[in-house]
């Protein structure tokens, strides 16, 4: 693809890789035949392609618009596209760029501005997010119904796994809504793990990976979010450091390429990220049972893990090594419209991909659907009639 980005913008960091991007599309558009939102809206603008384009209109002319920010909201940031690609394009890396651009340029209306520093505020701080729960179950019956279905009982407080007196160097992240709703999710993993002679410890450093204000379009807020992690936690003797939740582990294992231009960070950041291992990664290679009666399991890849992590087939493996049924399911590389904030600031959307996988999950009567993100988690529950659980509480 042609470009002819401003001299001034491509002397940036952000210019220089925008610019690097745009000319490795060849404008096939085979993005678009894995793309939930194109299937959804038939609309070429609600494909890559077609944000692409989008973005390279507002980076060449410097001036963003609504039309560009209304497409690149409704982008999932799934990446599937990145797995469909023939050339390789990082269209998440771009989009970012783009979104940070119309975040920066144009200023969104008063209800939206409260509601996206809202979640910036509340969801990545734990402490914040329990109130903010037990608050919300007081008056469900007021309470938006994009939100209502994802109010739930906080989980019991987690991360209470003793450590022996030599401080283990396996890290084993928390999360911030995870911590919240289902810490249980960690102490089984910390139990599997120890039962296997790997102890684990948990970080009193750790705070919110920068996934989220990052899908906001606020790279200002990630980049802080990250170095506060580099800073704060005790990670440099490490050996590995594992995520549960795969919305997160996909940003922190970009950390070096995120902060690669931030002079105090860039090194210390790449080697973070290397260190950064999926659950699935940590458990290759160790025997499980089954810890649930169940037989037939319906087992929804999050894209985070499937397209961002690239890491297909791990988990299957494990699940079906114990012993457990993996059901077919139809069209499993498509999102199931959680998405981090998703599926609050695009309930309609949202509520029609969750319909379409929940469907595909169940078609073949699956006792349980299994996931590997907090948000998949919640979202599909909420839809499901039938118990959602993490994969890695069926193992023991």
């Amino acid at each position: 693809m042609r470009t002819d980005l401003p001299a001034a913008f491509l002397e940036t960091p952000a210019g220089a890789r925008a610019n690097d991007i745009l000319r490795s599309c060849v404008h096939c558009g085979f993005c678009n035949a894995t793309c939930p939102t194109y299937q959804a809206l038939g609309d070429e603008l609600d494909g890559p392609r077609g944000r692409i384009y989008l973005i390279k209109g507002m980076l060449e002319t410097g001036e963003p618009n609504a039309i560009a920010q209304r497409h690149l909201d409704r982008c999932l940031t799934c990446r599937a596209c990145e797995t469909t690609c023939p050339s390789g394009v990082r269209y998440g890396e771009l989009l970012e760029i783009g979104r940070e651009f119309v975040e920066a340029g144009l200023k969104r209306g008063l209800i939206s501005r409260i509601v996206r520093h809202w979640l910036k505020a509340v969801v990545s701080a734990p402490a914040r997010l329990r109130r903010w729960l037990w608050l919300g179950r007081a008056f469900r019956p007021f309470v938006p119904k994009a939100l209502r279905s994802l109010i739930a009982p906080p989980g019991r407080a987690g991360g209470t796994v003793p450590t022996p007196a030599a401080d283990p160097t396996v890290v084993l992240l928390r999360g911030c809504v995870q911590s919240v709703m289902t810490p249980a999710v960690n102490d089984h993993v910390a139990a599997l793990l120890a039962a296997r002679g790997v102890a684990v410890r948990m970080d009193a450093g750790e705070g919110c990976c920068g996934a989220l204000a990052l899908h906001l379009g606020d790279a200002a807020g990630a980049r802080a979010a990250m170095r506060a992690n580099l800073d704060s936690m005790d990670w440099h003797e490490a050996t590995r450091i594992i995520s549960t939740a795969t919305g997160c582990g996909v940003t922190l294992k970009e950390y070096g390429q995120t902060l690669g231009a931030a002079p105090r960070h860039a090194a210390s950041a790449q080697v973070f990220a290397d260190k950064v291992c999926d659950v699935a990664e940590a458990l290759e290679g160790f025997e499980f049972e089954k810890a649930r009666d169940y037989q037939r399991i319906a087992w929804h890849a999050p894209c985070s893990l499937q397209h961002g992590q690239r890491l297909a087939g791990r988990v299957d493996r494990l699940l079906t090594d114990a012993g457990y049924e993996l059901v077919p399911v139809r069209d499993a590389h498509l999102c199931c419209g959680s998405a981090g904030t998703y599926s609050i600031l695009q309930p309609k959307l949202a509520e029609t991909l969750r319909r379409a996988k929940v469907a595909a999950l169940t078609e073949h009567a699956p006792e349980a659907i299994a996931t590997a993100n907090i948000g998949c988690q919640m979202h599909l529950g909420a839809g499901a009639e039938m118990p959602v659980l993490h994969w890695v509480q069926l193992l023991k």
